[in-house]
């Protein structure tokens, strides 16, 4: 059974632990402060620093908050896949920072962390809503995966299928550059009213 630690407790970290849940993952829920208990089966609450429980690790927090994140866990992520799910945007300007326009979180993340650690980018092309819902219009939520790790690969196919959900690879790692700017697209075209936060792109069958 796999087992999978979500840090952060907001909108996207919810819909997160909703899918493990129905996969019947076995749960660990991160915070920065102790968190009330919850009913959601085979969960657990740990405060940040605490060990991480998860084969799968999916930090559900801002860009910003990783170098924090990484100050505990950087040296304690050895063999397990670690799930970047950012969509990093200056929110003043609606821009992609400049930093990052010929990168990507998620490859900026795999020069931090050990060589054993598979990082992924998942999660961001997806709306919390549509993974809630399991469904994107009239098709079931697609997510969307990009990374070097065949064996991590294989284990987020699995959760995903489990809860209902459609998985597609895209590719290596590299690609998350091409996920990331979907994912600023959305957000792009949802803050103006162009489109819907419940709605988001659909991969048809």
């Amino acid at each position: 059974m796999t087992s999978i630690s979500i840090i952060g407790r907001g909108k996207m970290g919810s819909a997160i632990a909703g899918l493990a849940q129905r996969a019947g993952a076995q749960i660990q829920l991160v915070n920065r402060s102790a968190t009330p208990a919850d009913d959601r089966p085979n969960t657990t609450h740990a405060v940040l620093g605490e060990d991480l429980t998860g084969d799968i690790v999916v930090l559900a927090v801002p860009h910003g908050a990783y170098p924090g994140i990484l100050k505990h866990y950087r040296d304690r992520l050895g063999g397990k896949v670690v799930i970047d799910i950012s969509n990093p945007m200056d929110f003043s300007t609606y821009e992609q920072p400049e930093e990052l326009r010929n990168t990507s979180t998620a490859l900026e993340l795999a020069k931090e962390l050990p060589e054993d650690v598979a990082v992924l980018k998942a999660f961001n092309v997806n709306l919390a809503d549509t993974l809630k819902t399991r469904t994107n219009g009239m098709t079931a939520t697609t997510v969307l995966f990009a990374g070097d790790d065949a064996a991590g690969k294989l284990a987020l196919t699995e959760l995903l299928l489990a809860a209902g959900l459609r998985a597609v690879d895209v590719g290596p790692l590299p690609r998350s550059v091409q996920l990331e700017a979907m994912g600023y697209l959305q957000i792009v075209l949802a803050s103006s009213g162009k489109t819907r936060f419940e709605s988001g792109f659909s991969l048809l069958p």
